[in-house]
């Protein structure tokens, strides 16, 4: 089953000023009608340590738009000042690509790419890309 419309998926921060400048440029960048979000707190860091329990239940999320909603890309985001993962944002891009490979052995047939968020004007800087098999 898919769903009408174009999708993308997002695995963002909960935090709420990360999320109206993510969609804005996921649908201005890949045309897309609808951007499903999946949020935690610190969600670069969740997929960077591995927590099977969170790791799996974000998965299960990503498949489901993906399968559902026929979702063809996926973005993990990082972002400055966050509250769950408050570290430097060198450290928060060796999270976000180490995540991308988490979420690259999921086998999901999908774009996936890394995001920065800028914690002083919020524009987004993408800065990996994992093309799919």
């Amino acid at each position: 089953m898919t769903a009408r419309g174009k999708f993308a998926t997002t695995i963002n921060c909960m935090d709420g000023r990360t999320q109206l400048p993510v969609i804005e440029w996921m649908k201005a960048t890949f045309g897309v009608d609808y951007v499903d979000s999946i949020t935690e707190p610190g969600p670069d860091k969740i997929l960077f340590d591995g927590n099977s329990g969170l790791v799996e239940s974000i998965k299960n999320r990503a498949t489901i738009s993906v399968q559902a909603h026929g979702s063809q890309v996926v973005a993990l985001v990082g972002h400055g000042d966050c509250a769950g993962n408050p570290v430097p944002k060198d450290v928060h891009f060796e999270h976000v690509k180490k995540g991308m490979e988490t979420i690259r052995s999921w086998g999901l047939p999908v774009k996936i790419i890394g995001i920065w968020l800028d914690d002083v004007d919020w524009r987004v800087e993408q800065i990996a890309v994992i093309e799919p098999n």
